[in-house]
């Protein structure tokens, strides 16, 4: 019993931090998370003094308890079983699955991330790409919005810098709770984008399951009152068109509602930009080519970036026009039933929720389309377009431009002008398309659309064509 017992250096050493980690976690960590997490609900209380639609107590709430929450949703479990069954599996094998989706969709909501350094960090992006304008907004409907109400933001979805100028815009009223496609989930980048808030989702999931634990989240986030802003159209539009409806997040906000005490209320958003920066690579990814690689999507990104980082060196760099976004009047769920004389969404069967939701969404798409901001680039490239084959030189293109800002204003359209001088609105729009070469002068001073680009100019056209 009294014999002394030599150990190696390492070992003792690597026993005493072994003790000190279990110390620290056993004592102080508990009382540092509760010091931190005192702190947080401080610093949200003070923030909610500021913004229009609160921070909820949902999006503070620890993520692995949330996680815990979804993955043993009832419904979930029973999609669980559900899947065990079809797959041969245990139940718990399949619960674990759920779980495994639920860790992957939950955010990690930090208010100090997403104010401190989100905003911040969508502003300077923001302004430094484009010359960011408010379109319209109804303010007086907007500051109506009952503060207790679940609020959704619906949007168009031109380009992925959408997250980022609607953020900025936005940052004034709330945190707003994004969806986020597959293409954020790099190692770092998806750390970040957690803790603003955004959940991450598979868009092409045909995996019932997955689904399940999905809608779960989403309905839980409703119910909570997250504010949330979703693409109605699911994916980027490929051509400029608006797409068709996407239900699949409509109706899971929509079953949040069936034992809801407050009503849910959808803000329309419109958006559009000068230059949309991915725009030659969706409409490679819509003529039926083979999909392009990471390697090459990389390279693309990282020639991009070169020469317009040599551009900004040698003083020639510009800024890739305007970017616009309106707000409209907010759609009342409770008065949008009542209006097709429906009752309670709780009251209804399962096809009467699917008619109402795509007419739902069929509505907040059209309304959203409206208010799409008519700026420079897509007045010139509808002009253009509408020309056809008849040569326009200059004057015949602001002329022709003219009328078409008369033809958006008379049909209740949003048209940005540029300084308040159609003229110039020509020439910047002019100009954002000779820099490209997308647009060129003949000899004959006649200007033509470059041969390859027709597509190109159709898809800022198809932009606003719509609205005339």
């Amino acid at each position: 019993m009294g014999e002394t017992v030599e150990l190696p250096l390492w070992l003792v050493v690597l026993a005493g931090l072994l003790a000190l980690v279990g110390i620290v976690d056993r004592l102080l960590t508990p009382s540092v998370r509760w010091y931190l997490h005192r702190r947080a609900n401080r610093a949200i209380d003070e923030l909610n003094t500021r913004l229009k639609l609160k921070i909820r107590p949902f999006r503070t709430t620890g993520r692995s308890i949330v996680v815990d929450r979804v993955a043993h949703d009832p419904d979930v479990l029973a999609a669980a079983e559900e899947h065990a069954r079809e797959h041969g599996m245990p139940v718990e094998v399949a619960i674990d699955t759920a779980e495994r989706y639920a860790r992957e969709i939950v955010p990690a909501f930090s208010a100090y991330v997403y104010f401190r350094i989100g905003t911040r960090l969508a502003r300077w992006l923001s302004t430094a790409l484009y010359k960011v304008r408010l379109g319209y907004s109804d303010s007086d409907a907007l500051a109506a919005v009952p503060s207790n109400a679940s609020v959704v933001f619906v949007m168009n979805h031109r380009s992925n810098m959408d997250y980022v100028i609607v953020t900025y815009l936005a940052s004034a009223t709330s945190a707003l709770s994004y969806a986020v496609g597959e293409w954020a989930r790099l190692p770092v980048l998806q750390t970040l984008i957690r803790a603003t808030g955004a959940y991450f989702i598979r868009r092409d999931a045909r995996n019932r399951l997955y689904r399940r634990v999905l809608a779960s989240y989403v309905r839980m986030a409703t119910q909570s009152g997250v504010t949330q802003a979703i693409f109605l159209e699911g994916g980027l539009s490929r051509d400029g068109k608006l797409r068709p409806v996407k239900l699949g997040l409509l109706s899971y906000i929509l079953s949040a509602t069936e034992n809801a005490t407050e009503d849910t209320v959808f803000i329309p958003v419109g958006l559009n930009y000068d230059r949309v920066l991915e725009d030659r690579s969706l409409m490679a990814a819509d003529d039926g080519s083979a999909p392009r690689t990471t390697v090459q999507k990389t390279a693309t990104t990282l020639a991009f970036l070169w020469k317009n980082l040599r551009l900004r060196l040698a003083g020639r760099w510009h800024r890739f026009g305007y970017a616009s976004v309106s707000f409209g009047r907010p759609v009342s769920l409770s008065a949008f039933l009542e209006e097709k004389n429906s009752t309670h969404w709780a009251a209804l069967d399962e096809a009467e929720h699917a008619t109402l939701t795509q007419e739902l969404g069929e509505r907040l798409l059209a309304d959203v389309g409206e208010l799409i901001p008519a700026l420079p680039v897509s007045l010139v490239a509808l002009a253009l377009d509408e020309a056809g084959s008849e040569k326009l030189d200059r004057l015949s293109l602001k002329a022709r431009v003219d009328a078409l800002i008369d033809r958006l204003i008379e049909s209740g359209a949003h048209v940005h002008i540029a300084h308040q001088d159609r003229d110039y609105e020509v020439t910047v729009g002019l100009r954002m398309l000779t820099m490209r070469h997308i647009v060129v002068q003949a000899d004959d001073g006649t200007l033509q659309i470059a041969p390859g680009d027709e597509r190109l100019v159709a898809y800022y056209a198809n932009a606003i064509r719509h609205l005339v």
